[in-house]
């Protein structure tokens, strides 16, 4: 898989600048809006988006811990960023996102999924759970 050929999804949670900027250097990118309702639950979306194979960039935290989300994301094998820095001006998530880009490529290339990983504010990227935690979550 190469990094060309990877699709990011950016859920309603990081808006549309993080993405535009991604496309400005060159990733596929997929905007939540463009495919889903705006309020439509991340239950909803998570199982539509891993079925394409695209990757999750989110800036929710909480789609980690809600069993819920945790169990779609593990049973249709997700691939999901979650940029953990709190509250960040619009520019200071588009340096993050585009800092990280690589590494967060590298996670994918190296990772079965299911797995979340967490994007720090310094553009480290760390796998937070993988397949394995994910499915002792869920089962």
């Amino acid at each position: 898989m190469s990094a060309s050929s990877l699709t990011y999804f950016l859920d309603r949670a990081l808006g549309k600048s993080v993405g535009i900027a991604l496309q400005a250097i060159g990733k596929q990118v997929e905007f939540h809006n463009d495919h889903f309702a705006p309020d439509s639950p991340d239950t909803e979306w998570l199982p539509v988006v891993s079925q394409r194979g695209w990757i999750v960039l989110t800036k929710d935290e909480n789609i980690g811990r809600n069993i819920l989300e945790v169990q779609a994301i593990a049973d249709n094998k997700a691939r999901v960023f979650i940029l953990v820095s709190g509250n960040l001006s619009t520019q200071g998530m588009i340096n993050i996102f585009v800092d990280a880009i690589e590494k967060i490529e590298k996670i994918v290339k190296g990772n079965s999924a299911p797995f979340i990983a967490k994007v720090y504010k310094d553009s480290r990227v760390t796998i937070w759970k993988n397949a394995n935690t994910l499915r002792k979550l869920t089962s």
